[in-house]
């Protein structure tokens, strides 16, 4: 699990970092995104992940790594859409949003752990574009709970869908960074 932990502080300094260059170039401007903007956001990113998988090719010079980065940073941005609301403007100053990015992510981090101890690390084991067709899965679970106005009868709520697309993509990350996975 040390190297696990060591694999995923490393992924989500990487995310972090960009989230932090983004916070300075655009200030918290993504704080006037209702929470389902954010899920469609998400989707559009999956999106582009799958169809990259299956096409082989990129006509945009990115590949997946920086789908699975934005995945995971517009995660910690709808769990922080979902504490505070959306906002008419942007409202948060640089420091609060890296604080509130560190708080969510921390928490989805310890699920992770929780999680990873159950399954026994099984993650390793996946395809990464299995990760891909997982968030899809959980995007439109949260579509489905967003239109039902939030109620589940026996599910978990959308802050738990973001936490797993968040543990997704981190977990495509550290199988592309160790060449593991398909890129």
């Amino acid at each position: 699990m040390a190297d696990t932990r060591k694999q995923f502080d490393g992924a989500i300094s990487q995310c972090r970092e960009l989230f932090e260059k983004k916070l300075y170039d655009y200030g918290a401007s993504w704080r006037i995104m209702r929470p389902e903007s954010v899920t469609d956001q998400i989707f559009i990113k999956a999106s582009r992940i799958r169809s990259l998988e299956i096409k082989k090719e990129s006509r945009v010079n990115e590949g997946i790594k920086p789908e699975y980065v934005a995945i995971v940073n517009y995660g910690v941005i709808g769990l922080i859409q979902l504490e505070l609301g959306f906002a008419g403007e942007s409202d948060l100053t640089v420091a609060e949003a890296l604080s509130l990015y560190d708080k969510h992510i921390e928490k989805t981090k310890a699920l992770m752990y929780d999680k990873n101890h159950d399954y026994d690390e099984a993650w390793r084991s996946m395809r990464t574009s299995s990760y891909t067709d997982l968030i899809l899965m959980k995007i439109c679970r949260t579509r489905q709970i967003e239109d039902n106005e939030g109620r589940t009868q026996v599910s978990e709520g959308v802050e738990a869908n973001y936490m797993d697309m968040i543990n997704y993509a981190l977990f495509g990350l550290i199988q592309l960074e160790s060449g593991a996975g398909e890129d």
